[in-house]
């Protein structure tokens, strides 16, 4: 891991599981990271909790819905640390629920913070990046964004979308040396499912989840490998599920 060592990286949604997982597994390799979220407390904690282990951390209070949030962060981030080499676009929210149900605000939700949050962070890093010649964008996606199953279809479109926005990004900036890459998750045990209104639906999912989800370091190791690659290696996509995942 000794690519990782050194490197800043910017991590949205670091306030609790996949996000806070990946910041202390990179903090432990030697990265500098930025932590972006809403809950300032959790991610004050979580950097002084670093910072104690030997590591460097900055906590950023954001809202990945937010253009000037975002642009506010990337602009810490440099005045800190002096260049950004990673981001990783990884807060989102996932209110599964049926279309009958017409759950419009949650719909207007998840598109604000899961596509609008990723084509923000790309927005807010990609000028130093550019400026750099260097970078990588790690977008989170989902199995979600994969297949569709009854209540996901919001969500699901969202983490297409996600998808699609890398690809695109992945073609358009060759020529200033930037990687991109997708990590889509099956069934890891986080805080995701909290969002869900839908009773029968969270009760579903939450007991299917309890009995064969992952914990968030696995995606943190996935995340980890992404970034130890050297420069000229670009690896753009990886789907991940527990092996007992059916779906």
């Amino acid at each position: 891991m000794e690519n990782i060592k050194e490197k800043v990286i910017i991590i949205t949604g670091a306030s609790s599981g996949l996000g806070e997982s990946t910041a202390l597994h990179l903090s432990k390799h030697g990265a500098k990271v930025v932590l972006a979220a809403r809950r300032i407390e959790k991610i004050q904690l979580l950097s002084k909790k670093i910072q104690e282990h030997g590591g460097q951390a900055l906590a950023v209070a954001t809202d990945v819905s937010n253009k000037q949030d975002m642009i506010d962060m990337a602009e810490a981030t440099i005045k800190k640390f002096g260049r950004i080499d990673v981001l990783i676009n990884n807060a989102g929210i996932m209110p599964l629920s049926a279309l009958p149900s017409l759950q419009v605000d949650e719909w207007d939700k998840m598109i604000d913070v899961n596509v609008k949050g990723v084509l923000y962070g790309i927005a807010a890093v990609l000028p130093y990046m550019k400026e750099q010649k260097s970078g990588l964008i790690i977008n989170t996606s989902s199995v979600a964004g994969h297949k569709i199953f009854p209540g996901s279809t919001v969500y699901s479109a969202t983490k297409t979308a996600v998808r699609i926005i890398s690809e695109g990004l992945r073609q358009e900036v060759k020529d200033f040396n930037i990687r991109t890459s997708i990590i889509s998750p099956g069934a890891v045990k986080t805080e995701l499912l909290d969002h869900i209104t839908d009773e029968k639906i969270q009760s579903a999912n939450k007991e299917y989840v309890g009995n064969v989800g992952l914990k968030p370091e696995t995606f943190a190791r996935l995340v980890a490998f992404i970034i130890n690659e050297p420069e000229e290696v670009d690896i753009n996509e990886i789907l991940f599920r527990p092996t007992a995942q059916e779906l």
